[in-house]
């Protein structure tokens, strides 16, 4: 009888603890992230609860650091804008081990979107480099658990700045040190920074 009590009181405990964690989730706890760049600021929201290992891993580049002077090195009219993970110099940084593709979390790589970018030759790829659709890229989603069908992970979206974006997506590009479609104008990411709801408000 003691023990079924102590069950039961846990239960409900856990019952309000999960209903509390989820009105926090309600009421806009998403984190955020501000890219800076040389041509203005883009506001990124990120879905912890869709895409849980893509968004601890692009707040941990975020927090080191690593993406401060890194550059849009790709762009696609009309499709995408690419970045994080080349310096000015077109430098490749050192990154961290890949991760686990979330595409199949039912997200789309609709307009505004942030997804990762991967390598052509496998599925669990992704490291550092990003992109942000143009438009509503649906040759990108998910699929089926194939290496064609798999798809590129949208883990957030642009809440501010998405006219940045586009004027981003809009620039001349050329191939240089053998990189394809890289902005003849430098777009530097001067800074990437999570940003609270206070600081928001």
């Amino acid at each position: 009888m003691i023990c079924n009590r102590y069950y039961r009181t846990f239960r409900i405990l856990y019952v309000f603890l999960f209903i509390f964690l989820f009105s926090m989730r309600v009421n806009g706890a998403n984190p955020k992230v501000v890219l800076k760049t040389n041509m203005g600021d883009i506001e990124l929201e990120l879905y912890p609860d869709k895409a849980p290992i893509s968004v601890e891993n692009f707040l941990s580049y975020v927090n080191s650091g690593f993406y401060d002077n890194t550059i849009f090195h790709r762009v696609i009219k009309g499709a995408i804008i690419q970045g994080g993970g080349y310096t000015e110099d077109l430098e490749k940084k050192q990154v961290n081990d890949p991760i686990q593709n979330e595409a199949n979390n039912r997200l789309k790589n609709n307009r505004g979107t942030i997804a990762y970018a991967r390598l052509p030759t496998g599925i669990h790829t992704a490291t550092s480099q990003f992109f942000i659709n143009l438009a509503n890229n649906r040759s990108l989603d998910y699929t089926s658990n194939t290496l064609s069908g798999y798809g590129y992970a949208v883990f957030g979206k642009v809440t501010e700045g998405m006219n940045i974006v586009d004027k981003i997506g809009s620039m001349s590009v050329s191939t240089q040190k053998g990189l394809q479609n890289v902005p003849v104008k430098p777009v530097i990411i001067l800074s990437a920074k999570a940003i609270d709801e206070e600081e928001d408000d």
